[in-house]
């Protein structure tokens, strides 16, 4: 769990109304679900508008053993007596700030019970620990994310859930916007970052036949950065972008292939 509680504006380059949406929702107490692949740029988008409301953010990376009690809080043993430490969800309804979620569908199922009651017209929080119960103050945010495309029968984020929140579906940037994204975040050269930029097009094409996913923007950043630290292309794609991507030996040198196309 990452707290940042005075946050300095992050690099983020809007692409669409979803900084305009983000301020609407916080101005109204509603909560969002940012839906979209992996490496897309949510968790930066999010970075961004609590620096840019000037908000404190709890970022949540949800997992299979994440239970109800981590996000809420539990009684600990310090110092020889038993003291109750909030989880970062109810610090962030305390303290009125911005609770992020990340992949929420991996969470255990209680997680959801208890996201039930901020999510509607009550904006509470229960403790069943202490017996206290929380009001939602105005600056308070709930915000959630997951990729559609890893959801199966056993992790799916159920209706009674998704409708409870406002929704934005995020994308890969278009192929400039990326190349400045990656640019600014690796410093390498934009016109090295075209390939770079090019080679990830192709790459997301084959997604869903050969690959999972595509390859994301964090991994280009990944890539970039190693270039423009004087690593050669072709190390820092098998680093950043072939090894990352797949284990299976064929994949890996189709993509190996794809990437001498791209390369010459």
């Amino acid at each position: 769990m990452n707290i940042a509680t005075t946050p300095a504006l992050p690099f983020y380059r809007e692409t669409g109304q979803e900084c305009a949406l983000f301020e609407t929702a916080y101005e109204n107490g509603l909560p969002l679900l940012l839906k979209g692949p992996t490496g897309c740029g949510k968790t930066r988008f999010v970075e961004y508008m609590a620096a840019k409301l000037g908000k404190p953010l709890y970022t949540v990376a949800c997992h299979d053993d994440l239970s109800a009690a981590d996000l809420i809080g539990r009684y600990l043993l310090k110092g020889g007596e038993t003291v109750w430490v909030d989880g970062p969800l109810t610090r962030a309804v305390r303290e009125g700030g911005i609770c992020y979620l990340d992949e929420v569908v991996e969470a255990r199922k209680d997680v959801t019970v208890v996201l039930h009651p901020l999510t509607d017209t009550r904006r509470s929080l229960m403790i069943d620990r202490t017996g206290e119960e929380l009001q939602a103050p105005a600056g308070f945010m709930l915000v959630a994310s997951y990729n559609p495309g890893y959801q199966n029968v056993l992790k799916r984020l159920k209706p009674s859930t998704r409708q409870r929140f406002l929704s934005i579906s995020f994308d890969f940037p278009d192929a400039e916007t990326e190349t400045a994204v990656v640019a600014r975040e690796s410093g390498l050269a934009p016109g090295r970052v075209t390939a770079l930029v090019r080679l990830a097009g192709h790459i997301r094409r084959l997604s869903g036949m050969d690959l999972e996913e595509g390859v994301s923007t964090r991994l280009l950043i990944y890539a970039a950065t190693l270039m423009a630290g004087g690593m050669g292309v072709e190390q820092a794609l098998e680093a950043a972008v072939i090894e990352p991507l797949s284990d299976e030996l064929d994949v890996q040198q189709s993509l190996r292939d794809l990437v001498s196309t791209i390369y010459g």
